[in-house]
């Protein structure tokens, strides 16, 4: 290659970052307005010992249907939401050892560009706030997510 050919490459190189650095920010989309898509947070536990509080919690909202799963584990809980009261609620009632029902309820409204919710179980109550998770174009590329 030629000397002129490569400072021609430099320049585009860094014209190119000098974009980029200079593009405005992507603004946060409000949660009510927008709140289809994945989101992510970790519960905290307010009340019970065996709460699901070690790992990351998953919630997703379709138009017609969402769910909520609990420190990414087997349990998915269902629900249909409602955008015009703002009401996200997911359940899954399971059975217990001695036959009796065994609800497991999320609860979650908008607040600004996050979701703030309450898990229950009749052992276990937390909160959580759920946020869209970030965007890492390289770790979706490489598997890594």
């Amino acid at each position: 290659m030629s000397t002129r050919h490569l400072q021609l490459c430099g320049y585009a190189v860094l014209l190119g970052m000098g974009l980029a650095a200079f593009s405005p920010a992507q603004a946060a989309t409000s949660a009510a307005n927008d709140p289809y898509g994945d989101w992510t947070g970790t519960l905290v536990a307010d009340k019970g010992l065996d709460c699901p509080t070690e790992g990351l919690s998953y919630m997703q909202i379709q138009p017609t249907r969402m769910i909520f799963v609990p420190q990414m584990g087997n349990l998915v809980l269902h629900g249909v939401p409602n955008k015009e009261r703002q009401h996200y609620h997911a359940q899954l009632i399971l059975t217990d050892a001695r036959k009796q029902p065994l609800p497991i309820v999320f609860e979650a409204h908008p607040i600004d560009d996050t979701f703030e919710g309450i898990y229950g179980t009749p052992t276990c109550r937390a909160h959580i706030i759920l946020r869209r998770p970030e965007n890492h174009p390289l770790d979706n590329f490489l598997n890594r997510n």
